[in-house]
């Protein structure tokens, strides 16, 4: 048994934006957000275009979501199918963000996403009323300045907020959660995906332990979860009793950052080397987002999925390297290095890739057999400060200006987006 007398107490509010680029577009036509049918597609000329955001009736009654395909949208005269409107939808994030200032400081204030935050209101609640009180402020605010929906959950810690959110407030408005609340709430969830955390591949490994919900997982033999998983193990275990003792501002689920990236292509591809050319720029995108934050990675993830057309499938596979690296081409070489080992010579038409188990990048371990390799990581940060001044299509690698290149299109877009 867990002793929760010592668990963080604190008063967080997780903050979730129904629907958010839909709801957005939905009021600037003069619509209603929760009753009308509104779909937002990357690209309204393609009808393999991939749905970004459905309004919360097309989710329900059409089965429409996020990932779903154009071509899946009924022909029904009530739909309207919309094109993103990306640095819109930023701004009003941005506003939205300048609501919670009215209650909290901005060091109680973390963005997890342009549509959901967690606010730390412990110090507010002489000045507002307790925690429900401030959630049911916000969410007037936000619903009568910016006609927009929203859920709050609200827990001891950030963990909890989070579930609270994503497995009652979202169909309630607003909940809370407190430890008394883990066993009869979240030990209840099943199947495993639903608990925030665990995804399909992890869902998968855990069922063939026998374990398949999270009381289940949290009555588990600690040790056993700690050999299978590592250090993961140990963080699933604790989330099934709802402790974390991660910081506003900290990720939630602590030791386990990465910077990767994920692209669906605007076609099917494949020639291996029109492959390669996407692969490169990709991992160009990923080394860049890593010396931004001047981190460095050990490990290196990539995967690809093949085209629905050849029955799906894919693969997604690491491999760790002796030297933390953010320079492109070390991660490229790996990429490579897994793409010619498990590539099936079928239709790609996303590629995926992750630098992980970070370090700080503050200090170089000198190699003898590649007197170039400070050179090589200076040279990033250098091309990176150009971009920075001039613009990301400043200064490309040739293989974006072939046919298979992506990064000059995407250049032009907002968060991967129409702006």
């Amino acid at each position: 048994m867990v002793d929760y007398s010592k668990m963080p107490q604190n008063q967080i509010l997780c903050i979730d934006m129904k629907s958010f680029y839909a709801s957005c577009s939905a009021v600037m036509d003069g619509l209603d957000p929760l009753e009308c049918y509104l779909a937002v597609v990357g690209d309204k000329k393609r009808e393999g275009s991939i749905v970004l955001a459905a309004s919360p009736r097309m989710k329900k009654e059409f089965g429409i979501k996020t990932g779903s395909r154009k071509f899946e949208i009924p022909k029904d005269p009530r739909i309207k199918i919309v094109e993103p409107k990306m640095a819109t939808y930023m701004r009003i994030s941005t506003e939205i963000t300048r609501v919670f200032h009215r209650y909290v400081p901005k060091e109680a204030i973390h963005t997890y996403s342009v549509d959901e935050s967690f606010i730390k209101v412990d110090g507010a609640v002489k000045l507002w009323g307790d925690a429900k009180t401030i959630a049911w402020k916000i969410k007037d605010d936000i619903e009568r300045e910016f006609q927009l929906p929203c859920a709050i959950g609200i827990g001891p810690n950030l963990l909890m907020a989070k579930l609270c959110l994503d497995l009652e407030a979202k169909k309630a408005g607003i909940s809370e959660w407190g430890y008394e609340d883990v066993q009869t709430k979240l030990w209840e969830v099943s199947p495993l995906s639903e608990m925030w955390g665990i995804g399909r591949r992890v869902e998968k490994t855990l069922n063939g332990m026998g374990i398949f919900t999270v009381g289940q997982l949290a009555r588990y033999d600690l040790e056993q979860l700690e050999k299978k998983f590592g250090v993961m193990g140990n963080q699933l275990y604790y989330h099934a009793w709802g402790i974390d003792l991660s910081e506003i501002g900290a990720p939630i689920m602590e030791g386990q950052i990465s910077f990767g990236k994920s692209q669906v292509l605007l076609r099917d591809y494949k020639e291996k080397e029109e492959i390669k050319h996407v692969i490169l720029e990709m991992c160009e995108e990923v080394a860049r987002r890593a010396r931004q934050h001047r981190k460095a990675g050990r490990t290196i993830s990539f995967g690809v999925s093949y085209s629905q057309d050849e029955f799906g499938g894919g693969f997604y596979r690491s491999k760790t390297i002796e030297e933390p690296t953010n320079v492109t081409m070390d991660i490229y070489q790996v990429c490579l290095e897994l793409f010619e080992k498990f590539y099936e010579g079928k239709t790609v038409r996303k590629i995926s890739m992750a630098i992980g188990n970070i370090v700080d990048d503050y200090e170089l371990q000198l190699n003898l057999f590649d007197e170039n390799s400070w050179k090589k990581r200076e040279l990033g940060y250098v091309v990176d400060r150009i971009r920075g001044r001039f613009g990301s299509a400043s200064l490309l690698r040739a293989v974006s200006y072939t046919a298979a290149g992506t990064a000059r299109h995407r250049a032009k877009l907002v968060g991967g987006h129409k702006g």
